[in-house]
Parts: C-alpha cells; structure tokens; sequence
C-alpha cells in the first residue's frame, strides 16, 4: 500500500454560493489538496466553473489546488489558470492533439504536470511521457458528472499504472477520481494509488474534519 495516501475532496459537490466558507472549513479538516473540477460543455456535457472562479478563492486559501481540465484545447487556457493560481494542472489525454507538447508548457509555466485518461484510454498511451508527469489521474467514472458509480475495471487499470511507473522507477502520482467511497478506497489504494478525489462521498456526509479522518481510516483498516 502506498504511504501519505492524499485526499483531495472534489468541490463539484460542495455548495458553490459559499466556497470560502467550504475551503476554511476543509482546512480546518486537516485537507492539504482540494481538487476543481472545471468542464466546458463539449468535451463533457456539463458546465462548471474557470478562472475568475479560481482565482478569487485563492485569496482566501493555502490550500493546493488540483486543477482538472475537462475542456477542449486546454492549451489555449494554460496561462490563464496559472495566472488564477493552479498549483497542478490536469489535461485530458483526448483532448490534446499534441500532449507531449502541452505536458511541457505546463511544467516551463511551474506547475507541476498531469494528464489524465478517461475510462476506455489505456494506460499505454502515457509510457513515454510518464517521466515528465508529476502526477496521471485515471478516470474511474465518465467525467462530466458527480454522483456516479465506480467502473470496476479501473482497478486493473490503476494497478498497470503503477507497474508502469515502477518499472521505470518514478514516482509519478496515480490520482483516482469517480464513484470513490469509504467502501472501495482502501481497494484502490491497495492497487496502487496516491490521491484520491471524492465529491458527493465527502461533502455530503459533514463535518468534513470526521469524514477526512473516516477516509483515512477506511484505507488504514486491516
């Protein structure tokens, strides 16, 4: 099992008229990462949130945040999001035409890279840009909404991704995002993830400062 497992809970799911209030209380929850979902309406059919959004509440947060782009060219946006305060960047492997060209922008912009793959996307796409990722989120639900149930077979997939980095001797991230609950994080840690994102399973079973320590017990049970 992977050491200094990180719970990255997705504000999707938290009540966007108080971010600031969400964000001092995930703090107060001993939270580190927090993770914003941002969506375009044409690669997933929804419409979150961007830059202003962002920006605005990192006045109000130390927090690091896990910026995942469901969006069509994100190249375009780079330095938009780098502006509003991203500390990671996440693209999505479909989206991006040129990805090894895209992974180097975001690393000269310094933030730290990552690329992430929807649930059909093998893992083998990414064997020759893994040493320039700081961080390879696997899709274990099809993004565009919260709510959803884990894809079964992103366990699989999650454990050929960390073979793959093994193999190669990194230590590249593997974040898992969709459908995780207090009931299959241990599982997916087990298999070989680092972060894990959680939306509804998080912000809906408040306070937050118990439902983090539950997260973390839920991986630490034997």
């Amino acid at each position: 099992m992977q050491k200094n497992i990180i719970i990255s809970p997705s504000l999707l799911s938290s009540d966007f008229a108080n971010l600031e209030k969400e964000l001092k209380l995930l703090e107060q929850a001993s939270v580190k990462w927090v993770h914003w979902d941002v969506m375009d309406g044409h690669f997933v059919p929804n419409i979150t949130l961007g830059p202003p959004i962002i920006k605005k509440c990192r006045q109000k947060t130390s927090l690091f945040f896990d910026v995942h782009l469901m969006i069509e060219h994100p190249e375009k946006y780079l330095n938009a999001f780098k502006d509003a305060g991203a500390d990671l960047l996440c693209v999505h492997a479909e989206t991006c035409t040129h990805l090894d060209s895209v992974v180097s922008k975001i690393d000269e912009l310094g933030i730290k890279p990552a690329v992430a793959l929807n649930p059909h996307t093998p893992v083998e796409i990414l064997k020759y840009i893994l040493p320039k990722l700081y961080m390879v989120l696997i899709m274990s639900v099809n993004p565009g909404f919260g709510g959803q149930k884990f894809i079964p077979y992103s366990i699989h997939k999650i454990k050929k991704l960390r073979k793959m980095i093994d193999q190669q001797g990194l230590d590249t991230l593997i974040e898992v995002d969709g459908g995780v609950t207090l009931e299959n994080v241990k599982s997916i840690v087990e298999a070989g993830a680092n972060v894990v994102v959680s939306g509804s399973a998080f912000f809906k079973h408040p306070p937050y400062k118990k439902r983090h320590r539950e997260f973390i017990e839920a991986i630490s049970k034997k």
